[in-house]
C-alpha cells in the first residue's frame, strides 16, 4: 500500500470524527510520520552469524529503499568496552547504523566474545561478520565486493586488525570456527574511532587526555592470555605491526581530550600508514573525549558533524568499479 493510500484509508474511518481545521491537521501529521517511518532503516534483529553453539548474534540495519537493479555497498560495526563489555545494541551503533543505512548502505552491528581468554576469538568472529555478509549478498541486495569495516574503542582495535590482516591464515578462522569456509574476510576500508593501535607503547591518561608517562597495558591481560604487558602477544595483536603497503585505506578519527585511549595510539598509527605509503585521513575533534558517535559525545553535539566525514570516505573507497 502506498503512503497515500494509507493515508487516505486512515482519514476516511476518522472523517466523522473530527471537524476540518483538525482533520488537516491529523492528515499533516499521519503524513510526517509515515514518510519517517518508511525513510528509517529496516533492522533485523538477532541474527545468527557464528557457530551453532555461540549466543552472540549481530543486527542488520537495511536501507529503507534501494534502486531497483543496484547492489548496496555494506559496513560492519564493532562496539567498543574495553574487550570485556559493550553491546551491539549500544546507542552509538545504532546512530551509526541508522547514519549508514540512511545513506544506502546495509550496516551490521556485531556481538562478540568477550572477557577472559577472548583473543583471538573475538577477531575471528569479527571477520566471520564480513564473511556473513559475502554469504549473504544475494539475500540483502548488497554488492560483496564493496564491504568496509568499522569500530570504536576496542572496536576500532578489532576493525583494525580485521582490515590490516584478511585472509592471513594465521588470523583467519577455520573448522568449526566458521560457517563460511573459504569465504574471504576481505574489506575495502577502515573506520577506526579512537582504537587501541600499538598495545605495547599505550600510555595512561588523566581526564584530559593527557599522558602521564605511564605504561597503560594493552588490554586486560587476562583478554589476551598475556603474563605481562611486555607479553609477545601484544606485539601480534597490535594493528600497527601489520600495516603493510597494499593495506586498504583507513580513516582515523580521535577526540582530543580522550582520557581513556591516549591519542598518541592514533598518531602512531598514522605514522606507519605514512611509512608504508598507505592511503589515509586524521580527523581530531577538538572537545571530544572517548565513546563519540559521529554526532555527539556525553549527549552534546560535537565541534564537527562527522557524518559527511564517514560518508565521503566510504562513498571514495566503496565505489563501484
Amino acid at each position: 500500500m502506498t503512503l497515500e493510500s494509507r493515508t487516505q484509508a486512515v482519514l476516511k474511518c476518522t472523517m466523522p470524527r473530527f471537524a476540518p481545521a483538525a482533520l488537516l491537521s491529523l492528515a499533516l501529521s499521519l503524513i510526517s510520520y509515515v514518510q519517517a517511518a518508511e525513510s528509517g532503516p529496516r533492522v533485523l534483529k538477532d541474527l545468527t552469524f557464528l557457530a551453532p553453539n555461540r549466543a552472540e548474534k549481530l543486527d542488520v540495519y537495511l536501507p529503507a529503499t534501494l534502486t531497483a537493479g543496484t547492489l548496496a555497498p555494506a559496513v560492519v560495526w564493532i562496539h567498543g568496552g574495553g574487550w570485556t563489555g559493550g553491546t551491539k545494541n549500544e546507542t552509538r551503533a545504532a546512530e551509526i547504523c541508522a547514519t549508514l543505512a540512511a545513506a544506502g548502505y546495509v550496516a551490521v552491528s556485531i556481538d562478540y566474545r568477550l572477557g577472559d581468554g577472548a583473543w583471538p576469538t573475538n577477531l575471528h568472529d569479527c571477520k566471520n561478520a564480513v564473511r556473513f555478509l559475502r554469504a549473504h549478498a544475494a539475500e540483502y541486495h548488497l554488492d560483496p565486493k564493496r564491504i568496509a569495516v568499522a569500530g570504536g574503542s576496542a572496536g576500532g582495535h578489532l576493525a583494525l586488525m580485521t582490515g590490516l590482516t584478511a585472509d592471513q591464515a594465521e588470523f583467519e578462522p577455520t573448522a568449526n570456527a566458521t560457517p563460511y569456509p573459504g569465504v574471504s574476510s576481505q574489506v575495502r576500508c577502515i573506520i577506526d574511532l579512537y582504537g587501541p593501535a600499538s598495545l605495547l607503547t599505550r600510555l595512561e591518561t588523566d581526564a584530559k587526555g593527557v599522558p602521564n608517562g605511564k605504561r597503560k597495558p594493552g588490554g586486560d591481560l587476562k583478554v589476551f592470555g598475556a603474563a605481562s604487558i611486555d607479553d609477545p602477544v601484544f606485539a601480534l595483536a597490535s594493528p600497527v605491526s601489520h600495516v603493510a603497503k597494499n593495506a586498504p585505506p583507513v580513516l582515523i578519527i580521535h577526540g582530543l581530550i580522550d582520557g581513556t585511549v591516549d591519542i598518541g595510539q592514533s598518531w602512531s598509527l598514522a605514522g606507519a600508514l605514512v611509512r608504508k605509503g598507505v592511503e589515509h585521513e586524521f580527523i581530531l575533534v577538538e572537545g571530544a573525549g572517548h565513546t563519540f558517535d559521529f554526532e555527539f559525545w556525553n549527549k552534546k553535539s560535537l565541534s564537527r558533524d562527522l557524518r559527511p566525514v564517514a560518508l565521503a570516505f566510504l562513498n571514495k573507497h566503496l565505489a563501484a568499479r
